[in-house]
């Protein structure tokens, strides 16, 4: 991100959308693109970009664009598809960019007929719950691709996926159950398969998932409403049965219940949001969900990652985190336009969750013996489980190590805890950083810098397999990175959390 003029924030823009000006500056009239044609608004007073065959003028929108007007520049006059699918994918730009809608692309010509006929006999095989080819892996990966089957009794519907996957486990299995319509996703690898039906009868509100994590089979099994014989499970939705990679499925959302706010810091809270009866979801370690709110109109999301409800001191994963709860800690910002609306929300109000995203991946701590940990302010979320992941289940580690910035001794987030955490466990170590220190303050103080982090950040050993996990505000992350490589560690050794 980059600091924004006065007069540029999210709530600005979403009272220009609202004055009735003509952002997108046709008088109204929508214009079919050709490439020709948008290759031609190329320059800052004068740009368009086309997503998912949508083109916009982004030039209004440049001052009020978080990452900066160089980031929208790159796609100036292109196809920005894949750079925003990179960056930001779960922005809701259809909302956030509306006023400013040129109009289409325009379609290119198909150029022999036998292209149309097989484009439609591929439709057809997937309404009729087949996979089109272009679906899978490759031939020879094809025996891969997971299969569904369902069976029922007087009370019981279930429906098996067969996974073909020697470790399922529980945190690949999101299913959620709304309205008759029922979504059951796995995902394998970078890989994302799904189950979307739009079933033939009512069925209750709880429902349970059963997995073989040996055999890699999967159980989701609904309750009947009433006791009837069902001749098909129901209609497939349009992406059931499709086996593609995560980046290209979108991102689904549930709405989940505020259950508690507690107060952290003076201006941290630990949010409690409960899922639905009708949902399993996990989230898994170093992966992050999006919030996303309504805010005068507009939708509004942004990325937060699930922590536990306090640091276990036993090493247990406390009982009552069953997960029917998502925990969150976020700071609230006097002039944040999401976190205000966040904290305006009452007990039992609903927000949407969606469903977890991120690359870390846990074999990156399995394999080795210093882990350090990074972290600026709220970027002690992602910490959090990783902590408590590296401590219970990673024999192998010799050091954790947490290294944890902040400008003042108020805004440590669960100092106590990590305090009491040192005290547990001989290979655990916190080293608290001040940028503001009071003068009492007698530890270490500072900010991120080569010859700090070359005094905290040391190998066990020689040739010690090390981890350096590295969350924060994107300045002190890219300046931690290049700090850590000018000390010779090697991208491989470092992993940046994004959200």
């Amino acid at each position: 991100q980059v600091p924004l003029k006065p007069g540029r924030s999210l709530m600005d823009w979403i009272r220009l959308t609202k004055s009735g000006k003509d952002l997108a500056g046709l008088k109204g009239k929508l214009i079919e693109v050709t490439e020709d044609e948008l290759a031609k608004h190329n320059k800052k007073e004068d740009c368009w970009i086309c997503i998912r065959g949508f083109v916009y003028n982004v030039t209004p929108y440049m001052e009020y664009h978080p990452g900066g007007e160089d980031e929208l520049m790159k796609a100036a006059g292109t196809d920005g598809t894949d750079l925003f699918d990179q960056v930001h994918r779960w922005v809701n730009y259809e909302s956030m960019l509306k006023d400013c809608l040129v109009g289409r692309m325009a379609v290119k010509p198909i150029a022999a007929p036998k292209e149309i006929s097989s484009t439609l006999s591929e439709e057809k095989k997937q309404l009729n719950g087949m996979l089109p080819e272009k679906k899978v892996l490759g031939a020879s990966a094809k025996d891969l691709t997971p299969s569904y089957d369902w069976f029922q009794t007087d009370s019981l519907i279930t429906i098996v996926i067969y996974t073909k996957q020697k470790d399922m486990n529980a945190e690949l299995v999101i299913v959620d159950c709304q309205d008759k319509r029922l979504r059951g996703e796995i995902i394998v690898d970078d890989h994302s398969y799904l189950v979307e039906v739009d079933l033939d009868h009512a069925v209750q509100e709880d429902l349970a998932v059963n997995i073989a994590e040996k055999v890699g089979k999967v159980e989701i099994i609904l309750k009947k409403k009433d006791n009837i014989h069902w001749k098909m499970l129901g209609q497939p939705l349009e992406h059931h049965n499709t086996f593609i990679k995560c980046k290209d499925r979108g991102l689904f959302y549930r709405k989940c219940k505020l259950v508690s706010k507690m107060e952290v810091t003076h201006d941290t809270k630990l949010f409690c949001l409960m899922l639905p009866k009708s949902t399993h979801l996990r989230v898994p370690t170093g992966q992050h969900v999006y919030l996303k709110q309504i805010i005068a109109g507009t939708e509004v999301v942004k990325p937060y990652t699930p922590v536990l409800p306090f640091l276990p001191l036993d090493f247990k994963e406390p009982s009552h985190y069953d997960g029917a709860h998502i925990y969150l800690m976020i700071k609230i910002y006097s002039c944040g336009l999401f976190t205000q609306a966040l904290d305006h929300l009452q007990i039992e109000n609903y927000i949407s969750v969606s469903n977890p995203e991120g690359n870390f991946k846990k074999s990156q701590v399995q394999t080795s013996e210093d882990l350090f940990l990074l972290a600026a302010g709220t970027g002690f979320t992602p910490m959090v489980k990783l902590l408590n992941f590296a401590l219970t289940e990673v024999s192998c580690l010799r050091i954790v190590k947490l290294i944890f910035f902040n400008k003042t001794d108020d805004d440590i987030l669960w100092r106590n805890q990590l305090e009491q955490l040192v005290l547990k466990d001989e290979r655990f170590e916190v080293q608290f950083i001040l940028s503001q220190p009071t003068k009492d303050w007698v530890g270490k103080q500072g900010k991120i810098s080569s010859s700090l982090l070359s005094e905290v950040v040391k190998r066990s050993r020689k040739d010690s397999k090390v981890l350096i996990c590295i969350c924060g505000p994107t300045p002190f992350a890219e300046q931690g990175v290049q700090y850590l490589k000018d000390l010779g560690y090697s991208q491989e050794e470092i992993h940046t959390f994004t959200a």
